[in-house]
């Protein structure tokens, strides 16, 4: 087994990135890590990103807390919260933006499931080109794999939940309190399609977070299997 390692560190330091893939595939075949361990290896990075990073966003403030994913309101209602301050009504205003981000924490409870799946299914091939890609390789293998079935998914819970977290009522008044300001230009904005692309957006922002501290920080990789699967990367 060790000369096997030897072999496999002298290999991959005398190999270039493009030659990268042949050595995992002898890797694969010679014993020291199969294609079995090297896909459940990326499965479990993959997990972690879920467990770790996209659990926190369904906690309460969970986006309204997180500068990194905190959604804010789009460019048309800029002026509705300038508006709003400017006659005394900050707390309304700020009351609309926590709503935004509840819908946001509510719609991201029904993401692992679709996670989950994406995972199960990951071929050998994916995980090589996952561990072999770019930093963000195994993120980029998620919004693939997952993004359509998230918005659609993200998209009626987050309809429902401006109901259920009150967000109708707050931007209801948001909206009527600025539309009476005189001589300002009424809007009336559609809040679920953007709220439910930053939700999307806030999601992979953690993943790839989680990824970037795996692939760098040696200490993160918590399994045996791991930091054996990821010291291949190591050598690129």
């Amino acid at each position: 087994m060790i000369k096997r390692i030897l072999i496999l560190v002298v290999a991959i330091q005398f190999t270039g990135c493009a030659e990268l893939q042949n050595v995992v595939n002898q890797v694969a075949k010679s014993g020291v890590l199969s294609q079995e361990q090297i896909g459940n290896g990326l499965r479990q990075a993959l997990d972690n990103g879920i467990k770790n990073q996209v659990s926190k966003l369904t906690s309460t403030d969970g986006f309204y807390k997180n500068e990194l994913v905190k959604i804010m309101l789009p460019e048309e209602l800029q002026t509705v919260d300038k508006g709003l301050r400017k006659i005394g009504l900050g707390n309304l205003a700020d009351e609309g933006i926590k709503v935004l981000n509840r819908a946001a924490e509510d719609a991201v409870k029904t993401a692992t499931p679709i996670f989950v799946n994406a995972v199960k299914n990951m071929t050998f091939t994916d995980a090589k080109n996952i561990l072999l890609g770019s930093p963000n390789a195994a993120t980029s293998y998620l919004k693939g794999k997952t993004s359509d079935n998230l918005y659609a998914s993200f998209s009626p819970v987050i309809k429902n939940s401006f109901s259920k977290v009150g967000a109708d009522k707050v931007w209801s008044s948001l909206i009527n309190k600025y539309n009476s300001i005189p001589f300002v230009k009424n809007v009336n904005p559609d809040l679920t399609i953007y709220v439910t692309n930053q939700a999307l957006k806030g999601v992979f922002t953690m993943i790839e977070i989680e990824e970037k501290g795996i692939r760098e920080k040696v200490g993160l990789r918590n399994t045996a299997l791991l930091q054996q699967v990821f010291a291949l990367q190591d050598k690129k």
